[in-house]
């Protein structure tokens, strides 16, 4: 693949993880004292060198867009319009009006980051995405990597060594190189599902990474990315191999395995009946709600009180809501809680911030992501299907679909909408975008130019060239191949 084939656009996705990892390196924080950091309300200083690396990832996001939209309008490439006019109505509606018409009217250059790279991924080709799964599965390794070796060095900045609150007492709880041990999961479990569908070429390699994003995601102790991860590692296994599934489970030769499987989850009932009807589960529940970590899980960990101070903002200002400065240094002041810097809830949050005109657009929006990612899900290796299932997941109880800036939520965000450009793509301009002047001869390619600029030989716009329909069936989907 040449440069031009993928462009700038795949090397957005490793920008929007260096700057909140430099960001955690050289902030010298104590995640021993992460209560005390939830209690400041002010952000602590930023080091110079970060704010630098943010202008150049700022500027790369900006001309890798450009650079993107100018070169499919060049080409005259086709456009899903469905999946860029929801994305594009999105925005405005949680962004754009409210920043102008809601209660407390603000707006900067850095609301247009999002719109600006989420639109080039609206128009991203099979090639480009192919190279963005790859760049994005390489950043991660490296940024899960490096957690794990400032763990040895520093353990202090990217561990909580005395957490205790976890599922596996002992085990420190690991954010690494990520604002939080949430994301961190988060970023884990998008690493294996990278891994899954475009594992390294290098059998040695390839384990050594699940090897990696597996003790990470065990590590980061995130219930969520935990659940999540199952859940994408079944749909996955049902769309991948179903029907190779199906087919043994139609094998008469392995009735018995089938037999084995029905008698141990007919076991696993009964011993499940069995422990209800001893009472011994109830005493167990009762003594956990008692717990300190019960009584987080019966205030939903204080968001309880986050999600009543949104609703409440909704009733004040229901049309465009309070506006993009919600949850600022000052509103949380004002309402006595310093650490919530969101809803932790989609719908609250655009709620909130964007009122019922954020709160409908993010409706249409949402729907459209869903169908798209239940249509095309066999089209894109079972991906897009795994991503939109992580983020229906992560919108319970963080923001995973906000537009407000740029960071790690935005990372996996980007990275379902270029999913979807490239599943939706027309496989007949995919095949034939394959066919590029680096193929062709000098002579050849002085002489097979036409009026537009475009090759001859090659077929107008949404047709396949002349016999380029059996390489098109011939063509193999990059996803699931090793690189």
């Amino acid at each position: 693949m040449n440069l031009r084939q993928a462009g700038l656009l795949p090397w957005i996705f490793p920008a929007l993880l260096a700057v909140p990892a430099f960001d955690v390196l050289l902030s010298g924080r104590d995640l021993a004292d992460s209560l005390v950091a939830l209690e400041a309300v002010a952000p602590a200083p930023r080091a110079a060198l970060v704010d630098w690396l943010q202008r150049g990832a700022s500027l790369l996001l900006l001309v890798a867009s450009l650079e993107q939209i100018a070169h499919h309008a060049a080409r005259r490439l086709p456009v899903y319009l469905p999946l860029a006019a929801a994305f594009c109505l999105y925005w405005l509606g949680s962004v754009g009006l409210p920043a102008v018409f809601g209660a407390r009217p603000v707006f900067g250059h850095d609301l247009l980051y999002a719109p600006a790279a989420g639109l080039a991924c609206c128009l991203a080709t099979p090639q480009e995405q192919d190279r963005i799964v790859q760049l994005a599965r390489d950043a991660l390794t490296g940024l899960l990597l490096a957690g794990l070796a400032l763990l040895l060095w520093r353990p202090a900045l990217v561990a909580d060594v005395g957490y205790t609150a976890g599922m596996l007492p002992g085990l420190p709880r690991l954010a690494g190189l990520t604002p939080h041990a949430v994301t961190q999961g988060l970023l884990a479990q998008v690493f294996l599902l990278l891994l899954w569908v475009r594992p390294y070429s290098r059998p040695m390699a390839d384990r050594a990474a699940w090897a990696l994003g597996l003790a990470v995601l065990v590590m980061a102790q995130s219930k969520t990315a935990w659940l999540a991860f199952a859940l994408c590692a079944l749909a996955l296994l049902v769309l991948r191999q179903g029907p190779a599934l199906r087919q043994q489970l139609n094998d008469p030769s392995r009735a018995g395995t089938l037999v084995a499987a029905c008698a141990g989850l007919c076991l696993a009932v009964t011993l499940g009946a069995g422990l209800l009807l001893s009472g011994a589960l109830d005493q167990r529940a009762a003594d956990f709600l008692a717990s300190e970590q019960g009584a987080q899980l019966l205030s939903l960990t204080g968001r309880d009180r986050i999600w009543a101070a949104a609703l409440e903002e909704w009733r004040l200002h229901p049309v465009f809501g309070y506006g993009l400065s919600l949850w600022d240094a000052e509103y949380r002041n004002a309402i006595g809680l310093p650490h919530a810097t969101h809803a932790h809830n989609q719908w609250l949050d655009d709620a909130a911030r964007a009122g019922s005109v954020g709160v409908a657009t993010l409706i249409v929006y949402s729907f459209t992501l869903k169908a798209l990612c239940l249509r095309y899900a066999r089209a894109s290796g079972g991906l897009a299907l795994a991503l939109g299932l992580t983020l229906a997941l992560r919108a319970v109880g963080e923001v995973p679909l906000s537009l407000l800036g740029y960071g790690t939520e935005l990372f996996v965000h980007l990275l379902l909408v270029a999913t979807l450009a490239a599943a939706v793509y027309p496989r007949e301009t995919a095949a034939a975008d394959t066919i590029t002047e680096e193929s062709l001869t000098e002579p050849a390619r002085a002489g097979r130019r036409t009026r537009s600029g475009r090759l001859a030989g090659l077929a107008p716009k949404g047709r396949a060239a002349p016999g380029m329909q059996a390489a098109t069936a011939a063509t193999p989907s990059p996803w699931g191949r090793r690189a």
